[in-house]
């Protein structure tokens, strides 16, 4: 299948500020694009970019003083198979575990795995390991936590976001990373496009989307705790500890969000 992705978004600066982006696919996905990606700014302003430490392709800019609009457009090919779930995945013992794995049992920014350990291990000790448990981490937040793009904060913690029962994907997603790190499980953020490829359109406005991957049986798999059911044509823009690692945009000063729409869509047969 091809799918069509982008972003239309805006930033207003009261004076020259930097800042770091990440809006491009993955590397590893860049395979799959129609044409290489080609971010657009106006008024023109330059920009270099990296990869960072975590394989994220990241811009650095200095956004000038005024409005400053963002926007790329993209075609991907992706199978159009439906995620299967690892039933079967076991999990390693922390000593079996490869040393790159291991920072993603560490507590972060956002996942304070300090505050969740004691009640993390009532909830979810009694049950298998490996997939079986990772289960019932997603069937838990998923119940747990109430989704609304107006209860968006970006400051809230994994504990908190437990505690107030509410948020968007990213708070899903950091809750239930925790919760996994609390029981040795490794757990990395993630975020990117997912549109309503198979399922019924949802009628709140598009936006990015956040989930996060489980490493068992040697490998990392994708789990989903908001949607808590398998998704067809993810398309992962960056990884890493919690969203801090993953940010869409990080400004150096003041930058207000005037715009933010976002596109994903299956192509159909002949559609240009």
């Amino acid at each position: 299948m091809l799918i069509r992705a982008g972003f239309d978004i805006a930033f207003e600066c009261e004076a020259p500020t930097p800042m770091l982006l990440q809006v491009h696919v993955r590397p590893e996905r860049e395979v799959d694009l129609e044409q290489p990606e080609h971010l657009q700014t106006n008024p023109h302003t330059p920009y270099t970019t990296y990869i960072d430490d975590f394989g994220n392709r990241c811009t650095r800019l200095i956004a000038p003083s005024g409005v400053l609009r963002l926007s790329s457009q993209l075609r991907i090919r992706d199978s159009g198979v439906q995620e299967s779930l690892p039933w079967g995945a076991r999990q390693a013992l922390v000593n079996d575990l490869p040393d790159a794995t291991l920072i993603y049992l560490l507590g972060s920014r956002y996942c304070d795995t300090d505050r969740m350990a004691t009640e993390a291990w009532a909830l979810f000790g009694k049950i298998e390991p490996g997939w079986p448990r990772v289960q019932a981490i997603l069937d838990y937040t998923h119940a747990r936590l109430e989704f609304g793009y107006q209860h968006a904060r970006a400051d809230r913690t994994a504990s908190e976001g437990h505690k107030e029962r509410k948020g968007v994907c990213r708070d899903f997603a950091h809750l239930a990373i925790t919760l996994c790190r609390c029981l040795n499980i490794p757990a990395r953020y993630c975020t990117g496009y997912l549109g309503d490829i198979g399922v019924p359109a949802d009628p709140a406005p598009m936006d990015f989307s956040a989930w996060f991957d489980v490493f068992l049986d040697g490998r990392w798999h994708a789990a989903d705790a908001r949607h808590n059911h398998p998704r067809i044509g993810r398309i992962v823009m960056a990884r890493g500890r919690d969203a801090t690692d993953a940010a869409l945009s990080t400004a150096f000063g003041v930058a207000k969000l005037l715009r933010f729409e976002v596109v994903t869509d299956e192509m159909k047969p002949g559609q240009r």
